[in-house]
């Protein structure tokens, strides 16, 4: 069954006037990874996630806003977080490119069988919370949270059964996977954090439905 998958970063001695630049620190090695430079959208949430967004812009990002600065990472987050207050949390969209599945043309029956590989956009979410958001939830999720979304395209447990995960399968998967880990360890390397987590929103390691997936190819 398809998890939620989240990347959850902690910093040493932190302090909550370092959250704009720490976010800034984080977006920049997706941008390294991604090749994206420009934030989607960016929200700022109250009290918690049952609340609606007190400040939410959604960039066009298009040939549009070619000369236009305000979705360029830095100046996004500077904005969003203006006003910071520790009972809020900021979130900032970015997207990039996964490899993902998608079925052959149904009115062509030589081709039925045929699973044709796609580059296709995927949002990630990448969050700061206050001190105060959520009942203190940072301690469980983090200074910053990046939330990757649904974790089909790294096991494709819903979308492929295992007989169907063939040599460009497996490729295009450890594709995604290397994304991945590399974006995982820019943020270790480069954004001074003193613990991280990779997990799941069922408890499931990532570590263990990636190895329980190859044991069933093998």
């Amino acid at each position: 069954m398809a998890d939620q998958l989240y990347l959850s970063l902690w910093f040493p001695n932190f302090r909550f006037e370092a959250l704009p630049a720490a976010l800034v620190s984080v977006l920049r090695q997706f941008v390294l990874i991604s090749g994206e430079k420009r934030v989607a959208a960016a929200s700022v949430y109250p009290i918690n996630f049952t609340e609606s967004p007190t400040y939410q812009r959604i960039y066009v990002n298009d040939d549009r806003a070619e000369d236009s600065e305000a979705s360029i990472i830095e100046n996004a987050v500077a904005e969003a977080t203006e006003q910071l207050h520790d009972d809020m949390a900021y979130e900032f969209e970015m997207k990039w490119k996964l490899w993902l599945p998608e079925s052959a043309d149904p009115n062509d029956p030589a081709a039925a069988l045929d699973t044709l590989w796609k580059l296709q956009p995927a949002t990630v979410r990448i969050l700061g919370f206050g001190p105060n958001f959520d009942d203190a939830g940072y301690e469980q999720n983090g200074h910053i949270r990046i939330d990757f979304g649904l974790d089909t395209p790294w096991v494709m447990d819903d979308t492929l059964e295992d007989n169907e995960l063939d040599e460009l399968a497996q490729k295009r998967i450890q594709q995604n996977i290397e994304m991945l880990l590399a974006f995982t360890l820019s943020v270790e390397k480069h954004c001074g954090i003193s613990s991280r987590l990779l997990w799941t929103e069922s408890g499931e390691p990532l570590a263990e439905k990636l190895i329980a997936r190859l044991q069933r190819l093998n």
